[in-house]
């Protein structure tokens, strides 16, 4: 069995992920991004995207990467949001940290405190020095992190197909 790290939140639960919620990392992916950035409605390129990416696979080799670790923050046994961390990932100069590559929580379960949780259990688990990058058009998700105390310290540029969108990169320090 694999050892697991909790952490209670009232009757809600912060553990690493395992290989039994792959799936549920799937779905929940496809649910946020689509809803996040597919703001035009969906295209052959934003299906292939969200097709290819976000596999029970693709999760379960996550969970395997000696440099990564997934947070699930479960209710109910129902899956409302997860980080996903990469231990060995820096922007520009290690001294910005770890990266945070994924942090997603259901829209319906925004504001409850969930994704602040997910904050500090990684904070307590791996430091308080991290990064993670946002889509510039993501405004609540900027104001979520601002509110947190990120710093925003440059951009990087998504590609999905032949276009480029720009990311905001955030820091907590």
């Amino acid at each position: 069995m694999e050892p697991v790290n909790t952490a209670l939140c009232g009757k809600n639960m912060i553990r690493i992920a395992n290989k039994n919620d792959c799936q549920n990392l799937a779905a929940l992916s496809i649910q946020v991004w689509l809803h996040t950035y597919a703001t035009d409605g969906i295209r052959k390129e934003i299906s292939n995207y969200v097709l290819s990416t976000f596999t029970e696979q693709s999760f379960v080799d996550l969970i395997e990467a000696p440099n990564s670790e997934i947070y699930v923050y479960i209710k109910k046994e129902n899956l409302l949001g997860f980080i996903v961390v990469n231990l060995e990932s820096f922007f520009k100069q290690e001294s910005n940290g770890y990266e945070i590559c994924t942090f997603y929580v259901q829209e319906h379960f925004h504001g409850q405190g969930i994704g602040k949780n997910l904050l500090n259990e990684i904070k307590k688990n791996h430091g308080e020095i991290f990064w993670l990058s946002t889509w510039v058009h993501n405004t609540e998700a900027i104001n979520f992190y601002k509110k947190y105390g990120f710093k925003d310290i440059g951009s990087v540029y998504f590609e999905l197909g032949d276009e480029l969108h720009e990311n905001r990169v955030l820091s907590y320090r």
